[in-house]
């Protein structure tokens, strides 16, 4: 018997409604998803702005993979690419082929993201604006009228600005936050944990850049590694390394989570999609296409920094066998309950990473077969296998792994400008004010290949 979703073709936000009941069906929660869609309304500061067209860019890539309504875009200038992120075409093709729509009349009931200077018009759903400054980047609420400088100091802040007013944008339409759209919410990248609406004048000017890493790992995080890669500001791309592990191919359900897998790439390994968009960038890649584990080897002319972002424990429990200077790895929630959730570690540590591990291996995983939307599947003939598959797999969503990416890459940026180097650090985006972490006390001068920022 054929069944309209297995665990390749499962939408993985819509899993979120399939998996705490509201919907009935994955159809249910597809259309429920098909409700949700925001409008971005964008101000001339894009025309001449490298962040402001990071922040639309990504705000659009993330939300048309979340919000299946649509995303209607207003007010765009006629621009130059000044970003990387567009490629070889322009500002508006580049918004087009993420996803967003051209508008003059957008859908009033839809909520409202600000880029710049633009009003929110006569929307009466919520209004956010995305603003940044320094390491710093966020949403407030229009009302409020609050703004920081939107400086060009360091593009992760506008894209983690973006990620931030995706995940308030679901929150507001999924009605689990009452605060979505009513409060201000953001992260300062130097300085974790701290008040990120506040002027730190020890932020530095980024000088200096990563220039060889080794990426484990191509789904949801490691597509946003090579995404916020892409934004910063190298002053020649070809002097950069990374090396791509990752065994799997692109599926359907891959469009739903992923920022550099469309549908088009169906089939496809994951380490060619990353490749041909990096080397499209400037950069230069070599690829591996099997499994990490404790058979993995990093050579002495090898990056000597890994950035992993797998979610198999096996796998991350053999992350300091390989013989990498430095890991910086991230692991996201996976349940209804937790699927905001983001912890980052780093290695050397004073845990290892089979400690931490091993530990994990036996855990068994939220229980959610006995929810409508999967008694229909079984009552339509799907067997316990394939049940249990779907089942297993994570609610996933693309503003969590992004804002987890901003974390990953400025972990590397921090440590390059002398800043505090984290051993772990655990948050949630539902809660950006609340961040467990402890400083490292392993850091050491970062000595695994850097140029200079142009």
């Amino acid at each position: 018997m054929n069944f309209p979703i297995d665990e390749t073709t499962l939408h993985r936000t819509a899993k979120y409604f399939m998996d705490n009941g509201r919907a009935d069906t994955h159809e249910a929660a597809m259309r429920l998803l098909g409700q949700f869609g925001l409008t971005i309304r964008v101000g001339t500061e894009t025309a001449y702005s490298a962040a402001h067209q990071t922040a639309l860019l990504t705000l659009v890539n993330v939300v048309r993979r979340t919000l299946l309504g649509g995303i209607e875009i207003v007010g765009l200038p006629a621009a130059e690419p000044l970003t990387p992120l567009v490629g070889n075409q322009s500002l508006a093709d580049a918004v087009l082929a993420l996803g967003g729509r051209l508008v003059d009349q957008p859908n009033p009931a839809w909520p409202v993201a600000i880029i710049g200077s633009a009003d929110p018009g006569t929307a009466k759903a919520p209004s956010w604006r995305l603003t940044w400054s320094g390491w710093r980047g966020g949403v407030v609420p229009y009302r409020d009228g609050d703004r920081l400088n939107d400086d060009n100091l360091l593009p992760l802040a506008p894209a983690l600005a973006a990620s931030i007013c995706a995940a308030e944008a679901f929150a507001y339409f999924a009605g689990d936050h009452l605060m979505a759209g009513r409060r201000s919410a953001g992260l300062s990248l130097w300085r974790v944990g701290t008040d990120w609406f506040v002027t730190d004048p020890t932020e530095p000017t980024l000088a200096y850049l990563p220039s060889r890493l080794w990426l484990i790992g191509l789904g949801n995080l490691g597509q946003a590694f090579a995404w916020l890669l892409a934004t910063l500001p190298y002053a020649d791309s070809r002097q950069v390394q990374l090396v791509l592990q990752d065994f799997d191919r692109v599926a359907n359900s891959n469009d739903s989570t992923s920022i550099l897998s469309f549908t088009r790439d169906i089939g496809r390994r994951k380490t060619r999609v990353v490749s041909e968009w990096l080397e499209a960038r400037g950069f230069e890649t070599f690829l591996e296409e099997r499994r990490f584990g404790a058979w993995t080897r990093q050579a002495g002319d090898e990056p000597g920094v890994a950035l992993c972002g797998v979610d198999n424990p096996n796998a991350r429990a053999a992350l300091e066998q390989a013989g990498f200077g430095l890991v910086v790895e991230a692991g996201l929630g996976a349940g209804p309950q937790a699927f905001r959730s983001i912890v980052m570690h780093t290695f050397p540590a004073s845990r290892t990473a089979a400690d931490i591990w091993t530990k994990q291996i036996s855990q068994v995983p939220e229980k959610v077969e006995d929810q409508p939307a999967y008694r229909a599947l079984r009552d339509s003939g799907m067997d316990e296998c394939g049940l249990t598959r779907l089942a297993s797999r994570t609610v996933g969503v693309p503003f969590v792994g992004l804002v987890a990416g901003c974390l990953v890459i400025s972990e590397l940026l921090r440590r390059l400008h002398g800043g505090v180097g984290l051993e772990i650090a655990s948050l949630s985006i539902a809660a950006l004010d609340c961040v467990d972490q402890v400083a490292s006390s392993h850091v050491a001068p970062y000595a695994f290949g850097h140029v200079l920022t142009r």
